[in-house]
């Protein structure tokens, strides 16, 4: 080739990379400014303390079983759980439920920001099967299994079928003041649970369980005498996997008594699911009632494939689904569809971001920048109409909104921290945190070919001491006046010592600002107690009464329940009560809204809900602060 005609072509080649590099800055959508990031970080404030101390022997890695010894920092990375709930029976969610993995404990503790505190409380599982040297757990629950009123825990684990732990009624909050009981027809299967929801499904006015498995059912991932285990299998895909743990289903059937306790018997039907979505690597879900019709859809994000909107189509009694997927335009990707992405979800959370009264739906995904960059979700209504022909009308809008990227993703929650009536997002990131990177790998991994990937001798090395996105900070997502949402979480200080993992939200000391558990692996859990300015707020505790023919028996939380708030210049919030959603992280079973400056005007609350006979709705005009409203059709008060 000529001398010039090569110069001619470089140069044609150089100006075509100027051009691509010019329109991608032209393009790129500007972020907020150091005074627009000041100015909406003075809006917030949190005092920040350690939840727990290092256990005594505290351990960072999992003893695994010996085909996945290679890989042991991968296959440690899951297990802290946080949940918040009122165990001693005080009238505040300031009672935390915590899954420790440096020691594998279960321990109800108070918040720090009691002044009233007490020794932490390890819970044990006695009365039920359990090896300790095979069986881990993931995540706690406070949810209340048998309808009586009392706080119980739901614990699932790797390594067997969860167990419920029912609190004794009328006993001081001990260890023994809990019976464990078997939710299983046949606990001496393996399961290997990553979350869990407890909701009624069926609109029977019973909570059901939702539980989401992630290895193969038999999988003796926690063995180490396990050698040449015939059921461990890794993903069969990156993208579309469907050779995990079979996810569960449990329908609550009856209730029996059992010395003195209220003991709950389910009914499995798991085949309310596909074949291809029980079978998907599950690590979130959430519940919601998209359509107004008192029954909860669920939206079930899986690792490594496809997440899964089910539209509910069950009567009492008989759980069943349909599916809703998204569709595309000529500038939506396949990946960012709903039911059509390939991403590694692993939270969800609900919120109204386009103010249309339908909920919208917040995913984490992986978003590192020159490691896995995928994206979050942001799935955004497009209608308010019946939910029909099968489709979720739904569009990501994760780019223009500022929340596309911001690290390994775990847990979201949405709450308004500073009651100016607008969510803000807190979000859980990390891997694993060590001293080697391991990003050379995870990408080999990533483009591996689908037919080695699940055989485990097939993945790279990922020993102790591996750090794969294991400083990134958890953000804090504000939207700024242009409708962008910015992270403040430095000027907030939050820098957490771990990598994170599930969110609890709740109002602690019921002064109107919701307060924030975060649950770290490997590290001290944190407590973030709101401290920001005092705000107008409308805090609700919906009670279902006592269960009759149940001597003892307390009001109970009314999950489920659904709540429009309607303000004297007609600006109208809702929110639904499903603590329970997302990761391995559970809010406090209560409602909190914010209503700007504080005032004297009433505002009008409708709430909708299900119990045992059917759905009802109730009107009533509050005033600020805290009301406990009890749920009897008909009635308000």
């Amino acid at each position: 080739m000529d001398v010039r005609l090569r110069a001619r072509h470089a140069t044609v080649a150089l100006l075509a990379v100027a051009l691509c590099v010019a329109a991608g800055v032209a393009t790129r959508i500007p972020g907020a400014s150091a005074a627009e990031v000041n100015t909406l970080a003075s809006r917030f404030s949190f005092s920040i303390s350690d939840l727990n101390s290092p256990p005594p022997g505290a351990r960072t890695e999992r003893v695994v079983e010996p085909e996945l010894r290679h890989l042991q920092s991968w296959i440690s990375a899951v297990g802290a759980s946080a949940g918040l709930a009122d165990f001693d029976g005080d009238g505040l969610p300031n009672d935390a439920c915590l899954v420790d993995p440096r020691d594998d404990s279960v321990t109800i503790r108070p918040v720090p920001a009691r002044a009233d505190g007490y020794p932490p409380i390890r819970l044990a599982y006695s009365g039920v099967a359990f090896d300790a040297k095979t069986t881990a757990p993931m995540g706690c629950v406070p949810a209340d299994l048998n309808e009586d009123g009392y706080t119980d825990v739901l614990v699932y684990f790797w390594g067997r079928t969860p167990v419920a732990l029912l609190r004794r009624p009328g006993t001081a909050l001990s260890a023994s003041a809990f019976l464990a009981v078997n939710v299983a027809a046949d606990p001496t299967q393996i399961w290997n649970s990553t979350t869990a929801n407890v909701v009624d499904l069926d609109g029977d006015g019973h909570l059901d369980l939702f539980i989401g498995n992630y290895f193969p059912d038999g999988a003796q991932v926690l063995n180490a005498d396990a050698n040449h285990d015939p059921l461990m299998q890794m993903q069969d895909s990156m993208s579309d996997a469907a050779n995990g743990g079979r996810n569960a289903i449990l329908r609550l059937d009856h209730i029996d008594v059992v010395d003195g306790v209220r003991v709950p018997h389910y009914t499995d039907q798991s085949d309310a699911l596909t074949t291809n979505q029980s079978r998907a690597w599950t690590l979130a879900t959430g519940a919601q009632d998209l359509n107004n019709d008192g029954l909860p859809e669920l939206y079930v994000a899986n690792d490594f494939g496809p997440d899964y909107l089910l539209l509910n189509r069950s009567i009492p009694g008989d759980i069943r689904f349909g599916t809703l997927t998204g569709s595309r335009d000529a500038t939506e990707p396949k990946s960012k569809v709903i039911g059509g992405d390939s991403f590694k979800s692993m939270g969800v959370t609900y919120t109204d971001l386009n103010s249309d009264g339908r909920p919208d739906i917040l995913v984490s995904n992986i978003t590192t920048e020159h490691g896995l960059q995928e994206s979050n979700f942001a799935f955004v209504s497009t209608s308010t109409g019946p939910l029909v022909g099968g489709k979720a009308p739904y569009r990501d809008d994760s780019e223009s909104l500022g929340l596309s990227r911001s690290g390994w993703g775990w847990d979201i929650k949405a709450a308004d921290f500073d009651g100016d009536g607008t969510d803000e997002l807190v979000q859980a990131v990390g891997f694993v945190k060590g001293t080697t990177n391991r990003w050379a790998e995870l990408q080999e991994l990533a483009m591996s070919n689908d037919l080695p990937v699940r055989e485990p001798w097939a993945w790279p090395d990922f020993p102790p001491g591996t750090d794969i996105a294991g400083h990134q900070r958890d953000p804090f997502f504000v939207r700024g006046p242009d409708g962008r949402f910015v992270d403040i979480a430095k000027q907030l200080g939050i820098d957490n010592p771990g990598v994170s993992r599930g969110i609890a939200i709740g109002d602690v000391d019921h002064d109107g600002r919701p307060d924030v558990l975060m649950a770290n692996q490997w590290a001290n859990s944190q407590f973030l107690h709101n401290t920001g300015p005092a705000r107008g707020y409308l805090g609700l505790r919906l009670l279902l009464p006592p269960v009759s023919g149940a001597p003892g028996a307390l009001p109970r939380p009314a999950i489920g329940a659904s709540v429009t708030v309607t303000k004297a210049d007609g600006t109208v919030s809702r929110a639904q009560l499903y603590p329970a959603n997302g990761h391995t992280g559970v809010n406090a079973p209560e409602l909190l809204f914010g209503l700007g400056a504080p005032s004297s005007a009433p505002v009008s609350v409708t709430v909708t809900w299900r119990d045992t006979t059917g759905p009802h709705s109730i009107g009533t005009t509050l005033s600020e602060g805290w009301h406990d409203l009890m749920l009897t059709p008909g009635t308000a008060g």
